[in-house]
Parts: structure tokens; C-alpha cells; sequence
């Protein structure tokens, strides 16, 4: 399953939408996410696309999904700069 992270965007055709964290938390727990692209400001001052990647980190970690291909799509240039460098870090950690 490819899963767009946005809370505005709509999905391009062929990915599922998540709009919050909770929400791309659930997907991703189902082990089934190939894709992943990620929007930096989710709809609130507290919640970020970092929040996902945190917790795949540490479900990736303890082995209960597999890292899926990432990609940052924010308009945040800065928040997209955050994405992508913590995308890159989990990449060189975990990888394949």
C-alpha cells in the first residue's frame, strides 16, 4: 500500500490517505506501507510528519514493520528539510 501523510492534499491516485498521526500510525502498524509520503505540518502546532518517522523508527527497531520507501512532500521548505534529513538517517540506519 502506498500512504500519503497530509492533512490538506488530497491522495494522488493509487495511495490511501491518512490525515493525522494517529491515523498513519494505524496504517503503518499493519506492516503493509511500500510507500510513504509525508507532509511536514499536520493540522496542528504539536503534530508533524517527525511524530510518524518517530515511531517508525521504533517500530522498525524492535523488527514489527519494514521500512517502507520515504519521501517528503511539504510545502514547508523547512519542515520538508526535516523530513528529508530524518528520512535519509533512518535510511542509513536501517538499510536494506
Amino acid at each position: 500500500m502506498k500512504l500519503f501523510v497530509d492533512d490538506q492534499r488530497a491522495a494522488p491516485l493509487g495511495w490511501i490517505c491518512a490525515r493525522t498521526v494517529d491515523e498513519a500510525i494505524e496504517y503503518l502498524g499493519q506492516g503493509a506501507v511500500t510507500e510513504l509520503s509525508l507532509d511536514y505540518d499536520l493540522g496542528g502546532a504539536d503534530t508533524t510528519g517527525l511524530d510518524v518517522l518517530n515511531w517508525m523508527e521504533s517500530a522498525v527497531s524492535a523488527g514489527r514493520i519494514a521500512m517502507p520507501a520515504m519521501t517528503a512532500h511539504s510545502g514547508s521548505i523547512l519542515g520538508r528539510h526535516r523530513l528529508e534529513a530524518h528520512i535519509e538517517w533512518l535510511e542509513q540506519r536501517f538499510s536494506r
